[in-house]
């Protein structure tokens, strides 16, 4: 089978697409022909090894897939890794059933990314009718279903992105208010977005300034949840700060949200119900073949997409 396959840690330029031998089930496991693969920002940092979960090599990035299984059922998956190839070996009890009405994008590009944003706003954040939420790159994959979750869940959304492409686009989405993510005094611009006031919650995974910015602008009793660090600048958190300003930071890593298999199904259940029902849609920004893997990477960490960018192991 094809695959794209790397034998040292770095960015798309270690990218390789090669042919590999077909994985071999395990007693238990199942292999399924992969449809599409879904590509997340945790992919970037997989192929250079400075993700939380440490990797080895030769590694076949790739986290997600939806596809077909030799008896012709419909399923997703999630996956340690392997994702980015035509074929990969899933556990029987991990595979997820795919509904008619959704068809593989959608699957595909629901199962991380919608788990983190419905995690983040419902187990992390707990936003309450009328409360204001900032959601950092609010175009992207995960922060336009953010996006779709807080309004469903009664919320002022402020959606940070960098281009008035992204700001009409996550509009559409029902965001009440955009903010320029590059914003010089970007704490000023997101208490202007929302009438001079502080917010009750943060959506955050860029770190560095943008952090200090948005951790000074939380209301008394607001929560900033920290999904990722794409910056790679990490910030330390005045405990004395917190106490004073009654303020929460918390750190949200799927992983842990992975292996709590009671929370797990009720949130997939939830999702893949919302998108065959038409309420919640993961805007595909992308389908690309899979040869050109790198060329996805090299757009999403350059900022040139919005929404899910997704690979077609067929093309």
């Amino acid at each position: 089978m094809k695959a794209i396959q790397i034998q040292e840690f770095g960015g798309p330029e270690v990218f390789g697409y090669i042919e590999v031998e077909d994985p071999t089930p395990a007693a238990g496991e199942v292999l399924v022909e992969v449809a599409r693969s879904g590509i997340n920002f945790a992919d970037t940092h997989s192929t250079r090894n400075d993700y939380l979960a440490k990797q080895s090599l030769p590694l076949i990035p790739g986290a997600e897939v939806s596809g077909s299984t030799p008896d012709g059922r419909r399923v997703a998956a999630l996956l340690g890794s392997g994702g980015y190839a035509q074929k990969v070996a899933v556990p029987e009890a991990n595979l997820i059933p795919i509904p008619d009405e959704v068809d593989d994008d959608q699957a595909a590009a629901m199962l991380l990314q919608g788990l983190t944003a419905m995690a983040l706003v419902h187990r992390c954040a707990r936003i309450e009718p009328g409360e204001s939420v900032v959601i950092e790159a609010a175009a992207g994959g995960t922060g336009s279903l953010a996006v779709q979750i807080a309004k469903r869940a009664g919320a002022k959304v402020i959606a940070l992105a960098s281009s008035q492409d992204k700001h009409d686009f996550v509009r559409g989405l029902g965001a009440d208010a955009c903010v320029d993510s590059r914003a010089e005094d970007l704490g000023d611009a997101i208490r202007a977005a929302n009438d001079g006031e502080r917010v009750d919650a943060v959506l955050h995974m860029s770190g560095g300034d943008a952090f200090d910015a948005e951790l000074g602008v939380l209301a008394p009793l607001g929560r900033m949840v920290v999904f990722g660090i794409a910056s790679r600048e990490q910030r330390d958190v005045s405990t004395a700060a917190l106490l004073r300003g009654s303020k929460s930071v918390i750190g949200f890593w799927l992983a842990h949200l992975l292996a709590r298999r009671d929370l797990l199904a009720p949130m997939i259940g939830e999702l893949l119900t919302a998108v065959a029902a038409g309420e919640l849609t993961a805007t595909i920004g992308g389908v690309y073949p899979l040869s050109e893997a790198a060329r996805a990477h090299e757009d999403l960490t350059a900022r040139r997409t919005s929404g899910k960018l997704l690979l077609d192991p067929s093309k």
